[in-house]
């Protein structure tokens, strides 16, 4: 069961590889428009009512990928946000980059 304070907010992704010399390899979703502007209005309401800006910018929130639910921070990027996706998430969801994910987030 996921437990956060927003509603659910359901998307279809791919999921995208980063390669970095000095990073290494990071999977990655991609947040849609629509789940970006929530996204960028939460981090907004969260700056606002702390009073200072989180790590990075980054908003925590839960996420459900298949059978996988578990807490990350989803980070602002360009023009959107990215959520990454751990070795271990990927191995028990049997995904790899290129495939269409049904993602759920609660933030």
């Amino acid at each position: 069961m996921i437990e956060a304070d927003g509603e659910p907010r359901d998307f279809a992704a791919r999921l995208e590889q980063w390669h970095s010399d000095s990073h290494g390899i990071w999977h990655f979703i991609p947040v849609p428009a629509p789940v970006a502007e929530a996204l960028d209005g939460t981090a907004l309401m969260r700056r606002l009512e702390s009073g200072r800006r989180s790590g990075f910018g980054s908003v925590k929130l839960t996420i459900r990928i298949g059978s996988s639910t578990w807490r990350t921070s989803a980070f602002p990027m360009r023009s959107s946000w990215a959520i990454p996706v751990s070795a271990k998430v990927r191995k028990a969801e049997a995904i790899a980059a290129g495939d269409l994910l049904n993602v759920t987030l609660i933030f």
